[in-house]
């Protein structure tokens, strides 16, 4: 029997600009589900939310309203310090929801929140399971397996890895042979982002999702 896909999904990257915000379009598109950045630093006139939700073609999501949106594109502690205020993890109010909810991180697992906490804290507070996207080159095995190592020693389910671009040598089967997670999903690399590619890698997406949990 298929295990049950969660109600909210996190969606963490292995690093910065992986392509972790384009994988929530999809998922969202998938799921049709509601979308979230608790964080967001820097681009505040055109948010990773206005961007998701330009990218979404179903009437079902809901693009909910960042906790903190901050005005510095840095790591989130540093950017908070520089708007004057503290991200709190103990008080984050999740949005009321009717769908699946995709919570999207800010950078990696290890990028901290505040001087105490990173976003694997957040992670763990809030009890969520990961999808981790990859992004395929030189170097991102490594990248990849520190953060399945960290997912795992923290106790955090990790739903698999969705590898975001062009195929990189053997990247994808020697991280998940070492890693001993499933490929959930390849995401091709897109000439241009538009909806029709979104619905494109949501239908299949969505297909993947199937082969591995009940919707």
């Amino acid at each position: 029997m298929k295990p049950k896909l969660p109600q909210q999904i996190f969606v963490s990257g292995i690093g910065t600009n992986v392509g972790k915000t384009v994988v929530s379009a999809i998922l969202a598109e998938a799921l049709q589900a509601d979308y979230w950045k608790p964080v967001q630093a820097g681009g505040l006139n055109f948010t990773d939310t206005h961007f998701v939700q330009s990218l979404v073609s179903n009437t079902q999501s809901i693009f909910h309203t960042e906790q903190y949106a901050l005005q510095t594109p840095a790591s989130p502690h540093y950017a908070a310090k520089q708007d004057g205020v503290s991200i709190d993890i103990a008080s984050f109010q999740f949005p009321a929801i009717q769908n699946r909810l995709i919570v999207e991180g800010a950078g990696g697992l290890m990028v901290p929140l505040n001087e105490q906490h990173t976003v694997i804290d957040f992670v763990k507070q809030y009890n969520l399971s990961v999808l981790l996207v990859a992004n395929n080159y030189l170097g991102s095995i490594n990248h990849t397996l520190l953060s399945v190592a960290a997912l795992k020693q923290a106790g955090i389910p990790l739903l698999g890895i969705i590898f975001n671009g062009d195929r990189y040598l053997d990247n994808a089967e020697i991280i998940q042979q070492l890693s001993m997670v499933d490929c959930v999903c390849y995401v091709g690399k897109a000439n241009e982002l538009t909806k029709d590619f979104v619905s494109a890698g949501a239908a299949k997406l969505r297909q993947q999702l199937e082969a591995h949990y009940e919707l």
